[in-house]
């Protein structure tokens, strides 16, 4: 057996799309060696700052033979079409074999296909990989025609230890690797991964991404736990960070007491998203004047001591943009709010905070102990801070400048908050805003985002969302599902719709609007309830007449069915549902027949249909209760009472009676059965109980 060995070796791959290039690598190798019928024993990918790897261990060095079918003309034919087919085949008649098929007798030709040599196979595939590659970003350089994320510098390519002759215009593949840049950068001759790993290993390269991660853990804890201190957790800058070195060589840095004054946020952002700084902190969460650097060469004084000038120059812009904020009052910035654009079909900044501003004031109904005059002034001064310095300097700080200005002037502690948190949720890890201010406003915020973009047929579309609605719909799904907030959806998008009359009448978009959010936020909460593992056919049950638009209720009445269909009384309830809503549905196709109205108690003859009649009598004004009440898993334990009379109605009663009244009466019973189920569910969209 043998191995595969290929190392695409280039100028630095951006940090983010290295996991992404080791998977293509990855989906492609599996996909193609099982399209040419070659086994293996370990795939393995790795990638670095300069290097895409792959290695195949355990292949043949010749693709096995392989069995080929061809069916010739029927028996019948003519002579010539068979010596035509004998001659592409290369067979004599004896060898064809004769078969019967639905259009007559056919020959049948079997012939093996001897398999080709693996190193020539591997070299196709390889060239295609390179010049086919689906980076998000690539580049030509000088004069070659090919693209690559970055000047591509070298191929080593090895299969059973000899070159295969790979070639990329300029590039023809080889068995040199190449160290350290800085480092150790020799090259040498490799026969094998194991030279090859051994090489890079002792030439400070660590291949592995997730070693490097787990080094760069390991080693900031140690420098951090030296001062008494411990990291700021930030999984995904480490994993960056461990796509910008090869050998990971962390060290401390100070930061600039004169800077220790300014928000902790400013701090943090500075040395994260400028500098890709570890920030450090204490054991009762305070910003220490320390940080971590990670360089890609040993750190000494020198280096420490550049890294530390760098953020003393980004921080003393952060100065001075904090320093001459605070001078203007957030009322004064907020006005500057008419220059700043939000969407050029739809309007100003200026505009939105008017239109949230309205909207905030309906919305404050269906949030218990909001004061109407803080929501007033938390949605005038929310969006101020997007004219300030800082935030043009620090986006990513939006709401949390704003707080720290409104703190500064003496707005009350709900404004500040409400400020500060009306982004949140931003992601699905980030904490929801609980406040009551802070709940309108966010509501407000994203609910009039969502509605103008959807004025100006500005919607997600497969993968593109540019506008992040989806994540406006799923943070305004969270605030009012952990809230518990009883907000009809359809009124408060009508209201948010209001003052885009203008953007309606241009853009065509007009009916649908309301219903298109609606529909939007509800394939929203679908998607978090299949996350948390409520399964999709309760969900459809729950969600099919689409009437409902209050999450709260949808959610707990998912939650009760869930609980229901896992009894048995639920899952013979179940089924029956699904009996009579067929047999309902099948008459009803037939005659054309309608039967929602009342059974009428005079024709019912058989016992079993009598005691069904009066189990009705009895459960639905109880299930009329609960359901009022929000209580599910109660509508549902009375629904449960159902389940012997309605057994006993299919055992012993005879639906298509030939008494044409009788047969009526019969299937509107049924009928009632089905409606009083479907105010919980559609019954029929469960496809099974699972415990």
């Amino acid at each position: 057996m043998a191995e595969l060995l290929l190392e695409l070796f280039s100028e630095e791959i951006p940090a983010r799309m290295q996991p992404g290039a080791e998977e293509q690598v990855r989906q492609k190798t599996e996909q193609f060696l099982a399209e040419q019928g070659l086994s293996y024993r370990a795939l393995t990918t790795f990638s670095s700052p300069r290097r895409l790897v792959l290695i195949v261990d355990g292949l043949p060095e010749i693709q096995p033979d392989k069995t080929v079918e061809k069916r010739g003309p029927r028996v019948d034919g003519p002579e010539a079409a068979l010596d035509g087919f004998l001659k592409s085949t290369g067979l004599t008649k004896h060898q064809l074999e004769v078969r019967s098929t639905p259009k007559g007798d056919f020959y049948f030709a079997q012939t093996v296909e001897k398999g080709a040599d693996v190193a020539s196979v591997l070299k196709t595939y390889i060239e295609q990989l390179i010049l086919n590659f689906a980076w998000p970003k690539s580049m030509q350089w000088g004069d070659h025609t090919f693209r690559w994320v970055r000047p591509l510098r070298n191929i080593l390519c090895l299969f059973a230890g000899q070159v295969v002759p790979v070639s990329i215009e300029h590039l023809v593949a080889n068995d040199q690797v190449s160290g350290h840049r800085f480092l150790s950068p020799t090259k040498q001759s490799v026969k094998n991964s194991k030279d090859y790993l051994a090489f890079l290993e002792s030439h400070h390269v660590m291949l592995d991404r997730q070693q490097r991660i787990n080094f760069i853990k390991e080693h900031i804890a140690m420098l951090a736990a030296g001062k008494n201190l411990v990291v700021c957790e930030d999984e995904g800058l480490i994993e960056e960070i461990a796509g910008l070195v090869e050998y990971p060589y962390p060290a401390i840095g100070t930061i600039d007491s004169l800077f220790m004054e300014l928000p902790q946020e400013v701090l943090v952002s500075t040395m994260r998203n400028h500098q890709r700084y570890i920030a450090l902190q204490d054991f009762q969460n305070k910003l220490s004047a320390h940080f971590i650097v990670v360089a890609n060469i040993p750190a000494n004084e020198q280096i420490i001591a550049g890294n530390e000038r760098v953020l003393r120059a980004r921080l003393s812009d952060a100065q001075f943009y904090w320093d001459t904020d605070k001078r203007v009052k957030l009322d004064e910035w907020a006005k500057k709010l008419t220059q700043v654009v939000f969407h050029a079909r739809i309007g100003m900044i200026a505009d939105k905070v008017s239109n949230m501003s309205k909207l905030a004031a309906a919305i404050a109904q269906w949030v218990p102990h909001v004061s109407l005059k803080q929501v007033e002034r938390a949605a005038f001064l929310c969006k101020a801070d997007l004219a300030t310095g800082v935030v043009s300097e620090f986006p990513e700080l939006q709401g949390i400048m704003g707080s720290y200005y409104a703190e500064h002037q003496g707005e009350d502690e709900a404004v500040v908050k409400a400020i500060n948190e009306h982004y949140k949720p931003i992601g699905r890890s980030d904490s929801v805003p609980t406040q009551p201010v802070s709940v309108v406003i966010a509501l407000a915020d994203k609910l009039d985002t969502l509605v103008a973009l959807f004025a100006i047929n500005e919607k997600p579309t497969g993968s593109k969302d540019p506008f992040a609605l989806r994540r406006a719909a799923l943070g305004l799904i969270r605030i009012i599902l952990d809230n518990q907030l009883r907000v009809p959806l359809k009124k408060a998008i009508d209201q948010a719709l209001l003052p885009y009359g203008s953007q309606l009448a241009k853009h065509g978009v007009t009916d649908n609007v309301v219903s298109d959010v609606l529909e939007f936020i509800i394939e929203r909460l679908k998607v978090l309830l299949k996350d948390n593992n409520i399964r999709h056919d309760l969900i459809q049950a729950v969600f099919a007449d689409g009437k409902e638009d209050d999450l709260v209720r949808l959610v707990k009445r998912v939650e009760a069915l869930r609980d229901f269909v896992k009894s048995a009384d639920g899952v013979n309830l179940s089924a029956a549902f699904k009996r009579a809503a067929n047999i309902v549905r099948i008459e009803s196709q037939k005659g054309g027949e309608d039967f929602n109205t009342q059974a009428h108690k005079d024709l019912l003859t058989e016992s079993a249909e009598i005691d069904l009649s009066n189990a009705f009598l009895q459960v639905e004004p109880k299930v009329d209760e609960a359901l009022k009440e929000d209580r599910f898993v109660d509508a549902m334990t009375v629904l449960a009472q159902l389940r012997q009379p309605v057994d006993c109605f299919f055992d012993q009663v005879r639906v298509n009676s030939e008494d044409q009244a009788v047969r009526l009466n019969r299937l509107r019973l049924l009928s009632q059965f089905r409606n009083v189920l479907l105010r919980i569910g559609d019954f029929s969209q469960i496809e099974a109980a699972s415990d």
